[in-house]
């Protein structure tokens, strides 16, 4: 039997986003996956154990909560007209990785 499982999770930027999508994806049972940056949630809908998905999601951001868990309702479709979603940053302070490099023109030895 197919359920509606709510997880709460901060997801900051795309990467956070798409990281946590490719963990849930790889669980068995999974319909669908939506994703809310404005709640700060992500919706489950499939067999998969909320158990297991909450492991997951774990694994990538260590604050991730289940918010809820219920039949799957059929929802009607709304056209927004209007609304403006916030955009995030392309890469978070824990997702961008820098890579320092020192260049150090002296440190070989040379004869003039």
């Amino acid at each position: 039997m197919a359920k509606k499982t709510i997880v709460s999770v901060k997801l900051l930027c795309l990467k956070c986003r798409q990281k946590v999508m490719k963990l849930i994806a790889k669980l068995e049972g999974i319909t669908s996956i939506v994703i809310d940056p404005s709640k700060n949630t992500v919706t489950v809908i499939g067999d998969a154990d909320p158990v297991k998905i909450i492991k997951k999601v774990r694994e990538f951001r260590k604050s991730a909560a289940i918010e809820s868990i219920g039949p799957p309702k059929e929802e009607k479709k709304e056209e927004k007209q209007g609304v403006l979603v916030p955009v995030a940053p392309k890469a978070c302070q824990r997702c961008d990785v820098w890579y320092v490099v020192g260049e150090d023109y002296y440190s070989y030895c040379s004869i003039l």
